[in-house]
C-alpha cells in the first residue's frame, strides 16, 4: 500500500484564522505547491496526506482548526511527538512518497525523514507528475 505526502505551508485560509470551525487540509492550506500535490492526488484517486509542523500526519478526511506553526519553532518535545506520529500513522503503508521542493524544504522535515523508524519506506520525490 502507497501514500503521498507533502509538508504543510504557511499559506492558509485565513478566513478561518480566530474561528474554531475545523476544517480538511484541502480547505485550509491554498498555497500553489500544496493545492497541486492535493489535486494532482484527488485526480489520480491516490491516498495522500500533509505533514503539520502542529498535527503531524493529517489525512484528508480529517479536520482541524486554522493554526500559526513554523517548522522554525518546533520544540525538541514536540519534534519527538511528530517522530511518533509520523511512525504510528504511516506505519501500515509499504511506501511513503514524500513529496518535497528542494528549493524551500526545511531542515526540520529532512531531520525527520531521516530519523523516523519509517525511513526506508522513504521515497523523496520532487514532480507532481511521479504521482501514480
Amino acid at each position: 500500500m502507497k501514500i503521498y505526502v507533502t509538508h504543510c505551508s504557511a499559506t492558509k485560509d485565513d478566513s478561518l484564522k480566530g474561528t474554531s470551525l475545523k476544517v480538511t487540509p484541502d480547505r485550509l492550506y491554498t498555497s500553489q505547491k500544496v493545492q497541486g500535490f492535493i489535486n494532482e492526488c484527488k485526480s489520480k484517486r491516490v491516498k495522500w496526506a500533509i505533514f503539520s509542523d502542529k498535527y503531524g500526519v493529517w489525512f484528508p478526511d480529517e479536520t482541524h482548526e486554522w493554526y500559526e506553526k513554523s517548522p522554525k519553532t518546533v520544540t525538541a518535545f514536540e519534534y519527538q511527538d511528530l517522530v511518533k506520529n509520523f511512525e504510528q500513522r504511516l506505519a501500515s503503508y509499504d511506501e511513503i512518497w514524500f513529496y518535497q521542493n528542494p528549493g524551500r524544504f526545511p531542515s526540520l522535515y529532512k531531520k525527520l525523514l531521516n530519523e523516523v523508524n519509517v525511513r526506508d519506506k522513504i521515497k523523496l520525490f520532487t514532480h507532481k507528475d511521479q504521482i501514480r
